[in-house]
């Protein structure tokens, strides 16, 4: 069976960045114990991600490179934002300075609801500096690894978009 939408796929990878320079950072490696399981062709994953695993079959190796503008995209100067201090502190409280410290990643909701991550580049007296660009933004990705298993997914994961079982999600 060769990889391809609407099969359930297992891999092993490691994935190392780079912002433009020869030196490659490692970000992140499954295991054997750990692998990567995932539903292809739903829309969860990076299209180009998918698109270098369509066609392999189990016991493939794969080794590849994602440019930053086609992965997380290019850091945006309009994802920093100045947010009051005040919006840190709670009433009759002070400001957690632990907490809120350069280089910490806060959950933040914006005035639509949407929760998000946003990684804290300054604080003054009076503003926090905070970076919503996502970690991996204007970072190319270089995935390596193998494809363990393929199978079909079931009517169950077609239908809620996700895989179950072991690897996957359990409802």
């Amino acid at each position: 069976m060769t990889i391809d939408n609407n099969t359930v796929v297992s891999v092993n990878y490691r994935l190392l960045v780079s912002s433009g320079n020869s030196e490659k950072e490692l970000v992140e490696e499954t295991s054997a114990e750990n692998p990567f399981v995932f539903l292809l062709g739903v829309g969860g994953l990076l299209e180009e991600f998918e698109g270098h695993l369509k066609g392999l079959k189990s016991g493939d190796t794969f080794d590849f490179t994602i440019q930053a503008e086609n992965g997380y995209g290019l850091s945006t100067p309009d994802n920093i934002v100045r947010i009051p201090l005040a919006a840190f502190v709670a009433e009759g409280e002070e400001l957690d300075t632990e907490m809120v410290a350069t280089g910490n990643y806060l959950p933040m909701v914006d005035d639509q609801g949407n929760q998000m991550q946003g990684l804290v580049v300054g604080v003054t007296d009076e503003h926090v500096t905070m970076d919503f660009n996502h970690p991996l933004a204007g970072k190319d990705l270089h995935f390596s690894g193998s494809v363990n298993e393929i199978r079909e997914a079931s009517e169950e994961e077609l239908a809620h978009g996700h895989v179950h079982g072991a690897g996957g999600h359990h409802h």
